[in-house]
């Protein structure tokens, strides 16, 4: 590390350190707390630097991917970004799914890779690929290092893209020999980003639009979150009693048990009940939305409704979603400013009696005695057992469904779920990556046979850390969700069905509890232990998941069930 030498004249000379020791005090003065990765040669001064931080934890994984998905939901949990580390060749190639995956459920990720020396980029060599090209797309902004005194411009500028609306992933790579070359530099001041106030006209203009509608709905996405604007949002629609609908992404930003709380949109391949009160709407009052958590076809159909947009980012073009208004405009403020005066007298009827039909039709089978088990009872067992606060990561699959439908929240930030990728593999690792951010919170991985092995390595890195969540596993032997689509378009199935090895067993191997349930009054104790007790803890649950196909004729069919 650097030094100063003094003089006796009071002049100074700056010692140098290596670009890899300059690279590691520059994460440090981001406020990086841990890098999830896999070492390297080519990073072999790099992970030398970072042993001698006292400030950064390196978090050795067992597979890039779940360094991906780890710094992934870092970010969404502490809106700092997440850094991971894979080498070069294979090692950031193994990072591409976890980052494109942060990418587009915008959370805030700095992925760094090594490469080979610059002095052979010009012509086919051994690992070598174009990690630059390849991370183009799927991040906001990405460089290779090629002068070290250039490294704190590059961390400064990473972290600042990758944290600012709307967030994702950015990349640094640092190649071989620049990650030992003399540097000179120092970290940069870090600053915060701020967003513009609304404007005055833009204001008036919402509240005209707002009080005009009879029948206006509020569309909640994940800016509202991201920005802190829970509590915001709540007095605003309280006062004006306003109807909401939320994306899978912002699932607990209104309480479950508000009157007007119509729950989850989502489900794409068939018409949602909650659907029915947008369909209703004369106004989509879209809120912190992003057009990747629920595409606008499916809840402006006709491509022809009024929409508010109220955001940090104007709106992507689509043709059904073009807004009346944009307010471009820091979200908590916008909303404050909204809540000062009493809007609109709107037409609540139809939501209330929307809400009770959804009440009823969510809580069907809940309590269902059968076995294998029912996915809703799943849910609701598991809901009783779990508080407010308690951290629940869906994997993909027919479960994520089922969550992002059933698991009722009353805390923003509670259920995470991946959402724009909608990635298999995701939730074992995120689990590590919660229990890191928030130590005192319990965390409970919800996912299928599927996506469970999918990540299955990262139980060694969770257990060698001394972490502690449950894993339930929806147990079918199958892709349950392509096997319902191929169920429902031609009566029948291909490549989508499995065998698994005895999760229990498994479990046991990397020194965790295995439980396997075989009748269906076992489930909610054995979550309420594992719940309430040390380690690791994996349920396995034989789901009857026959549900699914009933879920999808009843919705693909349906009628608003109250006209």
């Amino acid at each position: 590390m650097p030094f100063y030498v003094f003089f006796a004249n009071n002049t100074y000379f700056l010692m140098s350190m290596n670009a890899s020791e300059l690279l590691v005090k520059c994460l440090e003065n981001e406020g990086v707390e841990y890098i999830f990765g896999l070492p390297g040669e080519e990073t072999l001064y790099f992970t030398q630097a970072l042993s001698e931080s006292k400030k950064i934890k390196f978090i050795t994984v067992r597979h890039e991917q779940g360094a991906a998905f780890m710094a992934d939901v870092y970010g969404r949990l502490t809106g700092k970004a997440g850094v991971c580390l894979g080498t070069l060749g294979p090692g950031a190639t193994n990072l591409v799914t976890g980052i494109a995956d942060a990418q587009l459920d915008a959370a805030p990720v700095v992925a760094i890779t090594g490469q080979g020396s610059l002095s052979r980029g010009h012509k086919e060599s051994h690992q070598f690929i174009d990690i630059v090209k390849m991370f183009e797309p799927i991040t906001k902004w990405n460089t290779s290092i090629v002068s070290p005194n250039s490294i704190p411009e590059i961390v400064r500028k990473a972290f600042k893209i990758a944290q600012s609306e709307r967030p994702g992933a950015t990349h640094i790579e640092l190649p071989e020999d620049v990650s030992e070359a003399e540097a000179f530099s120092e970290p940069l001041p870090v600053t915060k980003t701020y967003y513009s106030h609304p404007q005055e006209t833009d204001l008036r203009t919402a509240v005209e639009l707002i009080s005009k509608a009879k029948t206006p709905i509020v569309l909640i996405g994940n800016g509202v979150i991201r920005n802190k604007a829970s509590q915001q949002l709540r007095k605003f629609i309280e006062i004006n009693q306003l109807p909401v609908v939320n994306t899978y992404m912002s699932k607990g930003v209104v309480p479950n048990d508000y009157e007007l709380n119509l729950f989850t949109i989502g489900m794409l391949h068939s018409k949602d009940y909650a659907l029915c009160a947008v369909a209703e709407s004369d106004l989509i009052i879209a809120i912190g939305y992003d057009l990747v958590e629920s595409p606008p076809e499916k809840f402006n159909a006709t491509c022809g409704k009024k929409i508010l947009h109220m955001n940090t980012l104007s709106a992507e073009v689509d043709n059904c979603y073009l807004p009346e208004l944009e307010i471009i405009a820091d979200i908590k403020e916008t909303l404050e400013r909204l809540s000062t005066v009493r809007i609109t007298q709107n037409d609540t009827t139809y939501a209330k009696t929307m809400k009770e039909v959804l009440k009823e039709k969510l809580h069907q089978k809940c309590k269902d005695p059968n076995f294998p088990i029912k996915p809703q009872r799943i849910i609701s067992d598991l809901r009783t057992c779990t508080s407010d606060s308690d951290i629940v990561l869906s994997d993909v699959g027919s479960h994520k469904l089922w969550v992002a439908r059933q698991y009722f929240t009353n805390e923003p930030n509670t259920v995470l779920i991946s959402n724009g990728l909608a990635s298999m593999g995701f939730a074992l690792p995120g689990a590590i990556a919660a229990k890191l951010a928030c130590p005192d919170k319990k965390v409970i991985v919800v996912c299928g046979d599927g996506g469970f092995l999918m990540n299955v390595q990262e139980l060694e890195t969770a257990k060698r850390l001394g972490l502690s969540f449950v894993v339930i596993i929806f147990d079918d032997g199958m892709y349950g969700a392509i096997t319902t689509r191929q169920q429902k378009k031609w009566n029948n199935q291909f490549g989508s069905t499995f065998t698994n090895p005895d999760f229990v067993k498994l479990a046991e191997s990397f020194g965790c509890h295995g439980y396997k349930i075989t009748k269906t009054e076992e489930l909610k104790p054995t979550i309420e232990k594992a719940l309430n007790s040390e380690g690791i803890h994996i349920i396995d649950v034989p789901v009857d998941y026959s549900e699914n196909l009933t879920l999808a004729e009843e919705l693909s069919v349906n009628v608003c069930p109250i006209r």
